[in-house]
């Protein structure tokens, strides 16, 4: 190699070591860059990064925009019960059933503790007997952590540290629900199925027509609550009576059809209303408020559990309105209107009645209705609320007090006395008069109580940028000048 051919060969190498001692002091910046900004703040005070959240309308409610109203009666009281004096208030925004619960709708409720209560059993005795899901009968029901193999360490954890405490031992172990229930006599897999499907029906000797139907005494649904106000006012969220325990039987009291009328046939409602199919759209009836509240926390569960399976936000609980929510809605945005359509009249141009009542002295029929009728009947108001008049009355949060209205307050009133076992009932229904109808009377039913004419509908607080509907009117108006 000649001297000339050697230089270029040494420079070419310097070169390459420039190249590179380059790159690795550029990636040695760029690595420097990212590890002092790893979590992507800067060293600035940015919040801590959640999940994005949008909206969600419930399948079947409509958002009722927040606002003020004034409450209480805007003409003179005529029934002179003067429980219903005016008052101006503020309700947040929410969503809000367009129709009573219909029987449909209940029955999922029904039908889902029924279920549940049937795997429980079957999954206690499989485990009583030793039987696993590969024995092809009742083994298949075992609870899913029976298979210590195919559970996750924290479910492992639980099962070592939690079982058997609570009433039955069984508290908190999760059910097979990947398996469908047998309800086919003829093709029950084994006798220990048999043994607990025969503990679900009354005994043989009270079937009757060759028929045996199911002890809905054990279709019980069992949940827990917080007292928040009690916690509020102790500032302590550890107190025992802030949490309860509260075991409903979810049955509707079908008998309601016979005891509300004295001396009066009413037998078909009785043995068809709530389970036949052609009263599927009709709102469901002979629920007692401790049931419909008892509703409200299941559909929080159902729906929650769904969205926990995807992992989504959870959603604001449903629940019964407060008195106040409730008049709010059934105004429909009209202020000092006597009836959801307006008013003061019960019929429309066309002479035709606007809601399901008794609009004539035992003439139940006037209206088109003799009993209730589709829930989705008869014209909705402006929030698109279906016979927040007439058809049932509906179960309110709030208890009953006549002065209720004097000392509540100004912003989301709610007057729920524990201690008050008079439930306010609103609306009216399809066997009262006219006065009831109206969106300020008030009347009150005991919470353990249930009636042929009493059903509820649910809300859901919403979650987001609160626009009330008087807040986008006033802006209107502050353009326009």
């Amino acid at each position: 190699m000649d001297k000339f051919t050697a230089l270029i060969f040494i420079r070419r190498i310097i070169n390459l070591e420039f190249m590179y001692m380059r790159k690795l002091v550029l990636l040695t910046v760029v690595l420097a860059f990212l590890s002092s900004c790893g979590n992507g703040d800067r060293g600035q005070l940015v919040g801590v990064k959640g999940k994005k959240w949008h909206p969600e309308k419930p399948l079947g409610m409509t958002l009722v925009p927040g606002g003020a109203f004034i409450m209480g009666k805007s003409d003179d009281d005529l029934a002179g019960v003067n429980n219903a004096q005016t008052k101006t208030v503020t309700v947040r925004s929410f969503y809000m059933d367009e129709t009573e619960i219909t029987n449909s709708e209940y029955r999922q409720f029904v039908e889902w503790v029924r279920d549940s209560t049937i795997r429980t059993q079957l999954a206690i005795l499989a485990d009583v007997e030793g039987k696993t899901p590969d024995d092809g009968g009742i083994g298949e029901f075992a609870f899913k952590d029976a298979d210590t193999t195919d559970i996750s360490v924290w479910e492992k954890y639980m099962l070592d540290n939690y079982s058997g405490l609570g009433p039955t031992g069984y508290e908190g172990r999760k059910l097979n629900k990947d398996v469908d229930l047998i309800f086919d006599t003829q093709d029950y897999p084994d006798e220990y199925y048999a043994e607990v499907m025969d503990t679900m029906y009354l005994p043989m000797e009270e079937s009757y027509n060759g028929q045996r139907t199911w002890d809905v005494s054990k279709f019980k649904f069992e949940y827990t609550y917080m007292d928040i106000e009690t916690a509020a006012k102790y500032r302590d969220l550890r107190r025992r009576d802030v949490i309860t325990k509260e075991e409903i039987e979810v049955y509707p009291d079908t008998t309601v059809w016979i005891r509300d009328f004295a001396y009066s046939y009413n037998e078909p409602m009785h043995n068809d209303y709530f389970w036949h199919d052609a009263y599927s759209k009709y709102p469901v009836v002979g629920i007692t408020w401790k049931q419909a509240r008892a509703f409200c926390q299941w559909r929080t569960l159902y729906h929650n559990a769904y969205r926990k399976d995807r992992g989504q936000h959870f959603i604001n609980k449903y629940r019964l309105p407060s008195e106040a929510e409730w008049e709010y809605a059934a105004r429909g945005g009209l202020q000092g209107a006597m009836y959801p359509w307006g008013g003061p009249y019960t019929k429309n141009d066309r002479a035709c009645f606007m809601a399901n009542f008794k609009p004539l002295r035992g003439d139940y029929a006037a209206d088109q209705a003799l009993y209730t009728v589709e829930a989705d009947a008869y014209e909705p108001n402006d929030y698109n609320l279906y016979n927040m008049a007439g058809n049932v009355s509906e179960w309110v949060q709030s208890s009953y007090d006549p002065n209720s209205y004097e000392y509540s307050s100004t912003i989301n009133p709610n007057v729920n006395d524990p201690y008050n076992e008079r439930k306010v009932v609103r609306g009216g229904s399809w066997k009262d008069v006219a006065y009831f109808l109206q969106v300020s009377s008030r009347d009150y039913e005991y919470a353990d109580s249930a009636r042929s004419y009493i059903g509820f509908r649910t809300i859901q607080d919403y979650m987001g940028t609160d626009v009330t509907a008087n807040a986008a009117t006033n802006r209107k108006k502050i353009k326009r000048r």
